[in-house]
């Protein structure tokens, strides 16, 4: 990888159009000048759009490709329109050909899992790939992962979200020994379903390769911030997610209503000016908008659809910091060192029978 960080950015993915995409990326340009940039989509729409932001000209090229993907389409139907020709394909092919450093779409979500699974291929050693979002917390950001990839996770893809998740902290934090924690339904060694309690004996006897292992967590752990990093299957994780951000737009709803009740709160808010900033700043889902693909032989970030162009800079200011951590390289590291194999199923004695 060189100085400049490439990013490929599928310029047709997501519910606003690509207007969104350039304005974000002209954003995160100011802040981080060693970026260019691959956008693939329909020509005849990016090019105008490119001209309006004279400042991406110099750093940016245009990829043509027909084929859409739709925010509605199945997985499948997907992959049989887009493989080799849509915007969605191409921008991920442009990191497995090593044109860019790490790739980036507001599509659909279960399609470019699909397509980047086949495309970019799972890490040996890693039975699924996972989804990993970052979280503001009362301590500091954490990451929680899987939001979405892997409904009903076994031990093993369990396992293997740890240790992904545990080089991502790495990455981003620059601990080399962040903490890991299962979510779960309680704190005792007795609660949990049976994949969890066996994913928990296997992160216990590797504690120290790479993570250090902190046992149970519950849901107020994770605003809390407990651990670095937390894990869970993609159904808890993505109802877990989708909660927050809907608590924290209530939340900055109340805030806002009870600043404007009358002339006594309204003055109030002006001598609280700047503290009422920071709590917006925090409370605004757009500043953390991105979710990290993880367990693939390349980096892939997807934004929220919905987001605007402060979102998409956020997202891509994550795809810049990925690239540049060397990201790949840490998950190899931490396979390297996780020293055991999945557990064995226990085998359960059958009941005494009443003499």
């Amino acid at each position: 990888m060189t100085d400049r960080i490439r990013i490929s950015v599928d310029a047709m993915g997501g519910d606003n159009g690509p207007r969104i995409v350039f304005h974000g990326a002209s954003l995160a340009l100011k802040e981080r000048k060693n970026t260019s940039f691959v956008f693939h989509g329909r020509e005849e729409e990016l090019k105008p759009l490119l001209d309006e932001f004279p400042t991406l000209k110099p750093v940016s090229a245009i990829r043509h490709c027909d084929t859409v993907i739709a925010m509605d389409e199945k997985p499948s139907q997907a992959l049989r329109k887009g493989r080799g020709n849509s915007s969605m394909w191409a921008a991920l092919q442009s990191v497995k050909d090593g044109e860019a450093d790490v790739c980036i779409s507001g599509g659909n979500t279960g399609a470019l899992m699909a397509m980047a699974t086949m495309c970019l291929r799972p890490i040996d050693g890693i039975s699924r790939p996972g989804i990993a979002a970052i979280w503001p917390t009362l301590r500091s950001d954490i990451i929680v992962l899987d939001v979405g990839a892997t409904i009903g996770a076994d031990a093993q893809q369990l396992v293997d979200f740890s240790i992904l998740g545990a080089a991502l902290a790495r990455a981003l934090f620059d601990d080399d020994q962040p903490t890991v924690g299962l979510l779960n339904v309680g704190t005792e060694e007795v609660k949990g379903l049976d994949s969890i309690k066996d994913a928990a004996r296997l992160l216990s006897a590797a504690s120290g390769a790479g993570f250090r292992y902190h046992g149970f967590v519950e849901g107020d752990d994770i605003g809390k911030g407990t651990v670095d990093v937390v894990v869970t299957e993609g159904f808890v994780g993505n109802i877990a997610l989708k909660t927050a951000e809907g608590t924290a737009r209530q939340v900055g709803t109340y805030v806002r209503n009870a600043l404007t009740a009358n002339l006594m709160s309204r003055v109030g808010a002006l001598f609280a000016g700047q503290a009422l900033d920071a709590l917006r700043r925090k409370l605004d889902p757009r500043t953390v908008n991105g979710g990290v693909f993880l367990g693939l032989n390349g980096i892939v970030i997807k934004s929220h659809g919905g987001t605007d162009e402060i979102g998409y800079k956020s997202a891509l200011g994550l795809a810049y910091e990925m690239a540049r951590s060397h990201l790949i390289d840490k998950i190899d590291e931490g396979l390297r060192r996780f020293p055991v194999k999945p557990a064995e199923p226990e085998q359960t004695q059958p009941e005494a029978k009443p003499a």
